[in-house]
């Protein structure tokens, strides 16, 4: 790909909603509220808000940096920024290998959220019982035509997106997303918080536990929202390296990281404004993961006067959430191949298309077909796919991040704070510079074996 014809985005606006819709993603929903209120509600949002300050940001910061002062995917851009003789780029095509692996099951779990939009839609839940609403979800994933369909439709839509380049396919399609996603969250929230008993749940979700800190253990508390932080951003495996590198140099990358932590929280918080009041007010535990959003939430949703179209409004919400995600990350598959291998746009968006039809296969069958494959101890393929990237690719990614833009054996500190501080906006400090090569890599391998252990 010639630097001089290299695409960036159209706007700050897009790059910000692009940035931030490839954060915000599926745990947003099904993990961060019931997190926050396992943990003590607002004390465990304050240390969240803290260690996304204090570790989310910085390495938010180096990804960007390494894509704007490169102008390269991650392979090419560790080998233009890197000391000649050095391996770094080596780590470049650990990160390519996770963003496969990532979308090989995040495609399944965005077409679950498609099919169940289409569920409420035509009427599916539609005067179901609880237990017929838990059986709904059951007869999916033992159905594998079914499932296909709706993978096979996110990766080609996906892919289709793609095609039209970075302005004209993801900044257009994501910006309309994004904003749909907003308005929708404000909405189902509001919706929510007028059910009966709406301030029992918001009261757990929000007020200050000690009790419960107490009860959980404050060092526990304290990883869980290392953990949460860290992981929102999708940070390690360079999908937003690639972002960096179609941004302007107008303005500072530690502002727009901030913007894009602000916006990847509001939405976050908003997800527990509507599960817990809901819940609440039909006296039903919240739990995390899949279960929670199809089952819990259509049961509830079954339970509300105009259940269709409440049903419909949150799995487009969903649907979004997951897309925009899905996106941006084909958007580093397919910008990868071109810059490592000179494809033309059009060839990178077929074959990787074809692969992504292929290899999402396995994690899809793993619920029927193959459910007796366990890859890592007894996890399923699903989960197998995604310890891989979110205990040992995100973690040690960063990692190396961290150490390549801070110390002198990759691209220097002064290089990493001269470009971070390119543009108008927040600056972030040289003085920084013990702490982010003595301290953040600890903070990191803390996350990291805890995620082992």
């Amino acid at each position: 790909m010639n630097q001089q014809n290299r695409e960036s985005f159209g706007s700050r606006l897009g790059f910000l909603l692009v940035s931030a819709g490839c954060a915000i993603g599926i745990g947003n929903v099904w993990k961060f509220p019931y997190v926050v209120g396992q943990n003590g509600g607002a004390i465990f949002v304050l240390f969240y808000l803290l260690f996304l300050v204090i570790m989310g940001i910085p390495v938010l910061t180096m990804e960007l940096a390494m894509g704007r002062g490169s102008q390269k995917t991650i392979v090419k851009a560790y080998q233009s920024l890197e000391k000649p003789g050095s391996h770094w780029h080596i780590h470049g095509w650990f990160c390519i290998a996770g963003c496969y692996l990532l979308m090989m099951y995040y495609t399944t779990v965005a077409g679950w959220m498609l099919a169940y939009f289409w569920k409420f839609a035509t009427g599916t839940f539609t005067g179901l019982d609880t237990a017929s609403v838990a059986a709904v979800f059951t007869d999916m994933l033992a159905n594998p035509a079914e499932m296909t369909i709706f993978m096979v439709l996110i990766v080609l839509v996906g892919f289709v997106v793609i095609s039209f380049g970075v302005k004209n396919g993801l900044e257009r399609v994501n910006k309309f997303m994004m904003m749909g996603l907003l308005a929708l969250i404000v909405v189902l929230a509001v919706r929510s918080l007028i059910l009966p008993n709406a301030g029992e749940g918001v009261s757990f979700y929000l007020l200050p536990n000690i009790e419960n800190v107490k009860e959980v253990g404050l060092g526990k508390v304290i990883t869980a929202a290392m953990n949460q932080a860290f992981f929102t951003l999708s940070l390690g495996i360079a999908a937003m390296e690639i972002l960096g590198s179609y941004m302007s140099k107008d303005f500072s990358l530690t502002g727009e990281a901030f913007r894009i932590c602000a916006l990847d929280t509001f939405v976050a918080l908003l997800s527990g404004l509507i599960i817990f009041p809901a819940c609440f007010s039909f006296g039903i535990e919240p739990d995390a993961g899949p279960s929670l959003i199809f089952i819990t939430l259509p049961g509830i949703f079954t339970s509300l006067p105009g259940s269709r179209l409440w049903g419909s409004l949150f799995f487009v919400f969903m649907t979004f959430a997951s897309f925009s995600t899905v996106t941006a990350m084909f958007e580093t598959l397919v910008a990868s191949s071109m810059d490592n291998f000179g494809w033309s746009r059009k060839k990178s968006v077929g074959l990787n298309c074809i692969f992504m039809l292929l290899a999402g296969m396995p994690c899809l069958l793993g619920y029927n077909v193959l459910s007796n494959v366990h890859l890592i101890g007894a996890r399923d393929i699903l989960d197998s796919e995604d310890f891989i990237v979110s205990n040992l690719l995100l973690p040690l990614g960063s990692l190396i991040f961290v150490l390549f833009c801070i110390t002198k054996y990759g691209w220097g500190a002064d290089k990493y704070f001269a470009e971070t501080n390119t543009g108008k906006g927040m600056k972030m400090s040289p003085k920084l510079t013990f702490y982010f090569k003595y301290i953040l890599p600890i903070l990191i391998l803390v996350i990291f074996l805890s995620g082992l252990l």
